[in-house]
């Protein structure tokens, strides 16, 4: 029997794919750690939990930061796009480059379907990368999964918050979020 292992893309060779037309805007797929993947499809109630986060971050980050929904975010080998990105602010708006770890404050994914590959996938990714803040907006639950201070492919600092409950943001510790403000 011949072992089989899977072609792995090189974030380059993704993009040129994109770039030539091989996948669009609404392909739902994303580059994680070399291999393109389907993203699962959004339900309603997930969509309105995106549109809220960004509403409420928005109003209450103001021009501080820069927002990307579902945009993607330049790993060595991977191109998530994570349901919302808090970003340092760029005049430009990243209009030269996609974000890089280091642009990045804050990355959320909101999951009902997807709570495992973001748990087991996403995760360790983000960590590896020194994503310093990762929260799990999980709709299964009812709570927020919030991941700070990565340490290899694991966060040492994980926290279960619930309605009821607030969140200061890492890098904007004077922007506090109420839970109930964002679980719909």
């Amino acid at each position: 029997m011949i072992a089989r292992a899977p072609f792995r893309f090189s974030v380059k060779r993704y993009d040129a794919m994109i770039d030539a037309g091989i996948f669009g805007e609404n392909d739902a797929v994303e580059l994680i750690r070399g291999e393109i993947v389907s993203k699962m499809p959004i339900g309603d109630r997930h969509a309105a939990c995106v549109r809220r986060l960004n509403e409420y971050l928005v109003q209450r980050i103001g021009a501080r930061a820069m927002f990307g929904i579902q945009d993607p975010i330049v790993f060595p080998d991977s191109e998530p796009e994570p349901d919302v990105s808090v970003l340092q602010r760029r005049e430009n708006f990243y209009a030269d480059s996609k974000p890089r770890p280091d642009d990045v404050l804050l990355l959320i994914e909101v999951a009902d379907a997807s709570l495992a590959f973001d748990r087991e996938e996403k995760l360790p990714l983000y960590a590896q990368s020194k994503i310093a803040e990762y929260w799990i907006v999980n709709l299964c639950d009812d709570l927020i999964e919030v991941y700070r201070d990565p340490a290899g492919e694991e966060y040492r600092s994980q926290t279960i918050v619930r309605r009821g409950d607030s969140l200061t943001l890492l890098a904007l510790p004077d922007v506090t979020i109420a839970v109930s403000d964002i679980l719909p």
